[in-house]
Parts: C-alpha cells; sequence; structure tokens
C-alpha cells in the first residue's frame, strides 16, 4: 500500500484562491524603502523569535519594517497570525485560528521590557471566534506591560469587536493610553475592501471609547489609492472629528499579492500634504498624512507629539 502526501502548502489566503490576478502598478520613486539589515534590526528579531511573538510587521508585510526594528519599534501581533476576516487588502492569513496562548501577555511585556520600548503597540488579529472577541486577552495584555515595564506608554490598535456586546468597555477599562481602531476606507468602498466589517459600527465603536473615558486619546486611519475621492475622503474627516477622534493617519494603499484589491493609482506626496493641512483645519490634535504613513509608524514620537498638542490647546 502507498500513501501519497500532499505536499502543497496551504494558501495564505484561500478565500482569494480562485479570484483572478489583479494588475500591480509600478511604484513611484516616493515609494521606495530601505531593504532591513541593520545589527540592531537583527537584535529587535532575535527577541521576537525568543519569545515566539508575531508582528503585524511581519504578518502585514510592513514597508517600514526596516526603519522600525532598526530603532527598536515593533507592533506586536496577539491572539494568533490567523484572522476570521477575510478583507481585501489585508496580508495577514486568513482562516481558523487556534486556541489563545495563555502566557502571551507575559512573553509580549517580557519583549517589551527587554527592548526599553517607551511606548508599545499592540495589535491583533480579528477573533470573531471568541465570545468576546479577546477583548480579555488585550486587557490582560496592558495589565502585563504595566506590571514589567511602569514606564511604557500604551497604544492598542483593535478590532471592531462587531456583535461583542460588553468587548470595548473590557479594553477601555484596562487604560491604553491610546485607543486606535482603523476605519481603513470611505463608506462606499467597504463592502468590496472591508465586507465583513461595518463603517459606522467602526465610528460608533471609536466615538464609544470617549464616551467612557473622554481624557483617553483616541485614533483612527484610512487608505487611499483603493478609487476614493478627494470629498469622500473629507467627509470621513468629518465623520471622525464627530466621533471626537484626536488622531488620524493617511496612508497609500499597497498590494501585497495579484490577489488582493488592485491599487487604482497612487497618491502624489502633494495630495497627502493637502490632506495634512485640510485634517489639522477640521480640528484634530495630530495628523500623519504621507505615502507610508503606517497606523503604528512613528507611534512613539507621535504620541509625545498627540500630549503636546493636547496641553498647548487646553
Amino acid at each position: 500500500m502507498v500513501t501519497i502526501l500532499d505536499s502543497k502548502t496551504k494558501p495564505r489566503h484561500p478565500e482569494k484562491a480562485h479570484k483572478p490576478d489583479t494588475p500591480v502598478l509600478k511604484k513611484p520613486e516616493w515609494i521606495r524603502v530601505k531593504a532591513p539589515g541593520s545589527p540592531v534590526y537583527a537584535e529587535t528579531q532575535k527577541i521576537v523569535r525568543e519569545n515566539k511573538l508575531v508582528t503585524v510587521c511581519e504578518e502585514a508585510g510592513c514597508p517600514n519594517i526596516g526603519e522600525c526594528w532598526s530603532k527598536k519599534h515593533a507592533t506586536f501581533m496577539i491572539m494568533g497570525d490567523t484572522c476570521t476576516r477575510a478583507c481585501a487588502f489585508c496580508n495577514v492569513k486568513t482562516g481558523m485560528p487556534d486556541a489563545l496562548t495563555a502566557d502571551e501577555p507575559e512573553k509580549v511585556a517580557d519583549a517589551i521590557a527587554r527592548m526599553g520600548l517607551s511606548h508599545a503597540v499592540i495589535t491583533s488579529v480579528d477573533r470573531d471566534d471568541l465570545a468576546d472577541g479577546g477583548a480579555n486577552h488585550f486587557a490582560r495584555t496592558i495589565g502585563a506591560i504595566r506590571a514589567a515595564s511602569p514606564q511604557t506608554t500604551i497604544e492598542v490598535l483593535t478590532p471592531d469587536f462587531l456583535k461583542k456586546d460588553g468587548a470595548l468597555e473590557i479594553v477601555v477599562e484596562a487604560k491604553p493610553d491610546v485607543f486606535n481602531h482603523n476605519l481603513e476606507t470611505v463608506p462606499s468602498l467597504y463592502l468590496r475592501i472591508r465586507p465583513g466589517a461595518r463603517y459606522f459600527h467602526s465610528l460608533r465603536l471609536l466615538q464609544r471609547v470617549k464616551e467612557l473615558d473622554p481624557a483617553m486619546f483616541t485614533k483612527s486611519g484610512i487608505m487611499v489609492g483603493l478609487g476614493e475621492t478627494r470629498e469622500q475622503v473629507m467627509q470621513v474627516m468629518d465623520d471622525m472629528r464627530s466621533a471626537e477622534i484626536d488622531f488620524i493617519t493617511i496612508g497609500q494603499y499597497l498590494q501585497p499579492t495579484r490577489k488582493h484589491a488592485a491599487i487604482d493609482r497612487f497618491v502624489t506626496p502633494d495630495e497627502f500634504k493637502g490632506y495634512e493641512t485640510i485634517a489639522y483645519a477640521k480640528g484634530f490634535l495630530m495628523v500623519a498624512a504621507s505615502p507610508l504613513t503606517r497606523s503604528s509608524h512613528h507611534a512613539g514620537d507621535d504620541f509625545a507629539r498627540l500630549r503636546a498638542a493636547r496641553a498647548r490647546r487646553g
């Protein structure tokens, strides 16, 4: 009897495997980044590996990984490397995730202490399979960081906790310094780009954070270059300000593979500068808008500026 083993590797995004390839546009000069490879980058990578941690820097294929890891900046992704959603823009693996790792909060906290981070960013995959969407795991991770590295400020970038009553309150009660949840794109593109989410639910989530804790900084971001109009971007800004969001990030969408949503166009640096000017005029405390802006890029420096901006405004 002969047993034939299937040696094919399971696709990273099985739900996209049947889709036709989308065109890939040549990147303009302003999108180019340096390849990673500094000694500090290697040290950061070693700490991540030793603690068996997942980072969104690697999983999402962030273009800024070389710069950030060379400065000992990393965004830790908790609750595994597999997401229960299947957004058209995201490179994170999709499917049914494994059970939570019980000691992950302590491992994340240990890595942050060893790296000497003054500001830590914690994000996660969507965990629709969990009753609380992973809210208690977020809270435990925040508590572990406070215990291991009391001087570190903490920023969370959470899922939307769709249909998870009480989940948001658990995370806010844990007192992160910044609560970030990305709207990702304009409402008209949700069905194509973020089909598992609801625009106004995400907006309401951020508004609810301010109701629960008015002193907590809130942050949200969108990608551009997916086919949205300038007017639609400005409407999202208005929606965010109506929800009292303090900090907006705007960056260029970059297509992870040919199976992901196609890039409609590359937004120019001058257009990003225009968005920055408009956003500040609309009342945001902090704006980060550039082709390579990502939610966690320069998060520590931006948090310092965010606090200073609030102090100036009184």
